[in-house]
């Protein structure tokens, strides 16, 4: 049953309304004229309102356009006896859902009004999923999620502060940092956050593309500009017209090439390659690169002037290594993803496997975790991850940065008799916890020291973040 609202200047009309739709199961108030139907509107929700196109000396029109003004999500059928394409025209545009012109069959109001009521249930369902997925975001955001991006450390959050501030604008952006930190995440961040979200989000690789063919590939191109050219291509800043043009490796974009992006962001226009017409065009651009720009304007292989164009906003994405807080928050975001793509849910990383990645400097950064995870889990039996499917070089890694003394040689003069202790230590560690499945206070009792002393040697070797909570129950009072 639907709550409608009738609204016609011609009572016998109103009242014929009132009976059928009643009769199809509805409740129905009915007003005569413009100004007490909006008030009635401002009062209650209708499903549906039914209006007259001619309402004396004023128009149904008022009443779509201060209905969808105040209920969105309220459809509103216009009636009219001098019913012309331009009336049509300007209702739909307006937000009607339909129009019936008089005289109309009792079963073709029916069935327009059914519709509209299922159009209306299908927009209110759509309104809570993307509340609920508002609130599902705005969850995974406090557990350092920002727009598709993980990251609790300072430097990450500083930089989902600048990200916030840039996206509004359609200023030109340029990301910088290492390969495999992210640098096309940043740039889809930007898009999202921003008012081109629902405008194209295009990418490009510029080391990708042939020089002979990068310029076609972004400008577009003209039916016989050039051998195999049997027709006509309009190129990328053609397609991300109104929405973002990621440029990717912007450094390797040839300079013959580099002339002619120059002139797009300084004139906003394009001319395809072999055309004579030049072409107006509305993109953001973000470009990326691991190189240092500076550098290569020195060199003379990167245009100065387009350089001070790309960096009105610089955004640099810090490595892995300098947001170790970082690592195990992406690798069991990457472990629940690769788990459940190869139905090996419930697949947990051990304390050692946990201590060994936190430990790693990652030079491929987000890109080499990801594939260590997916490597693990791939090679994996059992639930359990442990160091032994990680490669030896990473295993090995921490005892190749600590050079030993061996029997009957001389102590190296870099020798680091604390690095080492702590090296046994931590070692000594991971293994009483693991034998004691995570338990603190189980582990301490392994190695024969007080509660109150592993905590501290936990917390002095960085182990807190690697070591799960002591499991609820019995064993959490022997803490004292």
């Amino acid at each position: 049953m639907a709550h409608l609202l009738v609204i016609d200047d011609e009572r016998s009309m109103r009242e014929m309304l009132e009976i059928l739709l009643r009769k199809a199961g509805h409740t129905v108030v009915s007003e005569e004229e413009v100004g007490a139907a909006c008030a009635r509107i401002d009062r209650e929700d209708f499903d549906v309102v039914l209006s007259d196109l001619r309402l004396g000396q004023r128009s149904g029109i008022e009443v779509l356009e201060h209905c969808k003004r105040v209920r969105p999500n309220t459809e509103v059928l216009i009636i009219t006896a001098f019913a012309t394409t331009e009336n049509a025209i300007q209702a739909m545009k307006l937000g009607a859902y339909d129009y019936l012109t008089k005289p109309f069959k009792v079963d073709e109001l029916l069935v327009v009004v059914q519709k509209a009521l299922e159009k209306r249930a299908l927009m209110l369902e759509k309104s809570a999923l993307t509340q609920e997925n508002v609130s599902l975001r705005r969850k995974l955001g406090e557990r350092g999620r920002f727009a598709g991006i993980l990251g609790k450390s300072a430097a990450m959050q500083e930089l989902f502060g600048l990200i916030e501030k840039v996206a509004p604008s359609r200023t030109t952006v340029l990301i910088t940092g290492e390969s495999g930190v992210g640098k096309e995440l940043v740039a889809r961040a930007i898009h999202a956050k921003g008012g081109r979200a629902d405008q194209p989000f295009l990418a490009v690789n510029c080391g990708a593309i042939p020089e002979g063919l990068i310029e076609s590939e972004l400008f577009g191109h003209e039916r016989g500009a050039f051998t195999g050219a049997v027709q006509s291509k309009p190129g990328l800043f053609v397609a991300a017209d109104g929405g973002t043009l990621f440029l990717d490796e912007i450094g390797e974009l040839p300079l013959g090439v580099q002339v002619k992006l120059l002139r797009a962001l300084q004139q906003r226009t394009i001319r395809a390659v072999g055309g004579t017409q030049d072409r107006e065009v509305d993109v953001r651009i973000v470009a990326a690169t691991n190189r240092d720009l500076e550098e290569e304007v020195r060199e003379g292989r990167f245009r100065e002037d387009l350089f001070y164009r790309l960096n009105v906003i610089g955004l640099k994405v810090p490595p892995l290594r300098e947001r170790r807080e970082d690592i195990l928050l992406l690798a069991e975001h990457f472990l629940e993803q690769i788990a459940t793509d190869q139905g090996k849910s419930g697949v947990r990383l051990s304390i050692a496997a946990r201590r060994l990645l936190a430990d790693h400097d990652f030079p491929g950064n987000v890109r080499e975790l990801e594939n260590l995870i997916e490597r693990a889990v791939t090679l994996v039996d059992g639930d359990l991850i442990d160091v032994d499917v990680f490669p030896a070089q990473l295993r090995g890694e921490v005892n190749e940065r600590l050079v030993a003394a061996k029997d009957g040689e001389p102590i190296p003069e870099d020798f680091d008799l604390q690095a080492h202790l702590d090296r046994y230590e931590r070692q000594l560690l991971v293994r009483a916890l693991e034998q004691a499945n995570g338990v603190k206070t189980q582990a301490a009792r392994i190695l024969g020291i007080e509660y109150r002393s592993m905590r501290y040697r936990l917390e002095k070797l960085d182990l807190e973040s690697i070591a799960p909570s002591d499991t609820p129950g019995p064993r959490r009072a022997e803490e004292g």
